[in-house]
């Protein structure tokens, strides 16, 4: 597991090249030196900007005063105790003027109707995403707030901020490990209740991920990916940065584009649900390695990143740049992945690593991302059939391990039609949606249609239909196979039956609009343990 050498001594003492002393992380004046290990719990300490964060908020403040005064040589004698509050009054009081006017010196000026002005947006993007919360300030001109803040002067706002972000950042601060897998201390206090009951049964294959997303005010795929992290250690297993984490997570959730009805980012958390129930058959968890999870999971998340709403014929007839730049060939998979790995340059997530094991991630990302191109589906359904016949599948071998993580994404990714019929339908609905916009959009510039994109003649239920028939049952009777089969694979492929049975149902309906209602159904008895934690 790698360690900042550069920053870390063997005791793990922070060294400040500033003052030329090692500063024992996490001791106070009066308190013992740490121990050379790691401590009771026995992990890596999570860092934060190159910051141990294994301590308490306390700690790590006494130990900031203690340099900041021995660098400016300040007086150390102690106070009396009628002296004490009076001194830390002052201290405050300079500290709190010091952080207010370089706030005033850097941050951008809003205007008189509290909008930010063009020039400095981008300066506040940088300084402050991926951080905290963006806290809106406009907030602070509204007359709605005075009850809180009793308007007072800009110092009481801003150590009421501050006292915000250190109760968002308290639990983080302590860098403890869960004592259980199903933990959400990272996250219980970033959204309501509700959503986080929700992750309590991220492992069921009716997880509602629209409710998800709601609850998490669109937040849906940072909030899940951070769950899921969390749930297998990665963030400690890898020591990954968590500011850097959830900075690269916002920026791909950033990065999907809201008004598309499909490719969204609620698509990329639908899809990184799936992935992690796949990750969970039985056949399949315990030969996995840390490494294959963490691929597993990013490429499910980012496999779809700054999806433009059409297709790969789209951008080729319109000479894209995009088709010309990656010459026509798995064009938009080719984007999601190069897309991806300059979030994970830019965000630092990976840099603490060792430059060969980076490249080797960024490269097994790419494969696993390219292999959702749906023109490679025969490639891979017959390698795979091939290798169940021939039952020559070894997933103690890294390569065959990961040909099954390629197949699991491809699964993830088509697996609408094997969800119960609510969650199926709508995905069908937006889908059908964003196909018939771009056939409005071919039918203006005078080009010919592309399949599918035709509302005029082309119904919802027939194209889910041939979508099922020779994209999905293909797919899932062999991942069927696989699992030789489990109780998750058996529901799945209920579904996946009686949503084609029930589009059989609808396909001679009379057409309504775009995308039309459709007619529920009551779901039978007995169907398939839907509601029941796969595991």
């Amino acid at each position: 597991m790698p360690v900042l050498e550069g920053l870390w001594g063997p005791d793990l003492g922070l060294r400040d090249p500033g003052l030329g002393v090692g500063v024992g992380v996490g001791v106070g004046p009066d308190e013992a030196p740490p121990s050379p290990v790691w401590g009771p719990l026995g992990t890596p300490p999570v860092t934060c900007g190159g910051l141990s964060l294994a301590l308490e908020l306390p700690a790590l403040i006494r130990q900031l005063r203690a340099a900041w005064r021995a660098r400016r040589g300040g007086p150390r004698v102690p106070v009396g105790k009628g002296q004490a509050s009076t001194w830390v009054d002052e201290e405050v009081e300079a500290e709190a003027e010091e952080a207010e006017q370089d706030a005033e010196d850097r941050s951008p000026k809003l205007a008189a109707d509290g909008r930010l002005s063009a020039s400095h947006a981008g300066v506040l993007l940088a300084e402050r995403r991926g951080s905290y919360p963006l806290i809106d300030l406009r907030v602070l001109n509204t007359s709605a707030q005075q009850g809180e803040v009793e308007s007072g002067t800009r110092r009481k706002v801003k150590r009421l901020l501050s006292f915000q972000r250190y109760c968002h950042a308290s639990r983080l601060l302590r860098g403890l490990v869960p004592h259980t897998p199903g933990s959400l201390h990272l996250l219980d206090e970033d959204y309501l209740g509700q959503a986080a009951h929700m992750l309590s049964k991220v492992g069921t294959w009716n997880f509602d991920i629209f409710l998800f997303d709601r609850l998490t005010n669109g937040n849906g795929l940072v909030t899940l990916m951070c769950h899921l992290f969390n749930i297998y250690g990665l963030i400690h297993h890898f020591q990954l940065d968590m500011v850097k984490l959830h900075r690269f997570l916002s920026m791909v959730q950033e990065d999907y584009h809201s008004h598309n009805p499909y490719h969204n980012a609620v698509h990329a958390a639908d899809v990184t649900q799936a992935m992690y129930c796949y990750l969970k058959e039985p056949k399949l968890a315990e030969q996995l390695s840390p490494l294959d999870v963490f691929l597993g999971l990013m490429a499910a998340a980012a496999h779809d990143v700054d999806h433009p709403g059409v297709n790969q014929p789209f951008l080729i007839k319109t000479r894209h740049h995009l088709a010309s730049l990656y010459q026509n060939t798995s064009v938009l998979e080719s984007h999601h992945w190069r897309s991806t790995v300059g979030m994970l340059r830019e965000s630092g997530l990976l840099s603490h690593l060792p430059a060969d094991m980076r490249q080797d991630m960024e490269q097994k990302l790419g494969s696993l991302i390219l292999a959702t191109d749906i023109s490679r589906q025969n490639e891979f359904l017959s390698t795979f059939r091939e290798h169940l016949d021939n039952q020559d599948l070894d997933l103690q071998r890294a390569p065959h391990r990961h040909f099954i993580l390629q197949i699991a994404l491809k699964c993830a990714d088509v697996c609408n039609p094997c969800r119960v019929w609510e969650l199926s339908r709508q995905w069908s609905e937006r889908v059908c949606e964003e196909f018939y916009r771009q056939g409005d959009l071919e039918r203006k510039f005078d080009l010919e249609i592309s399949p599918l994109c035709n509302q005029q003649t082309d119904s919802v239920p027939a194209i889910q239909i041939g979508f099922i028939s020779y994209i999905v049952e293909p797919l899932f009777e062999e991942w069927h196979r696989f699992t030789e089969p489990s109780l998750l694979s058996q529901t799945m492929m209920g579904h996946l039956h009686r949503n084609k049975a029930r589009w059989g149902r609808l396909r001679h309906a009379p057409p309504d609009g775009r995308a039309q209602p459709l007619v529920e159904e009551p779901e039978p008895e007995g169907g398939g343990g839907e509601g029941e934690d796969i595991s």
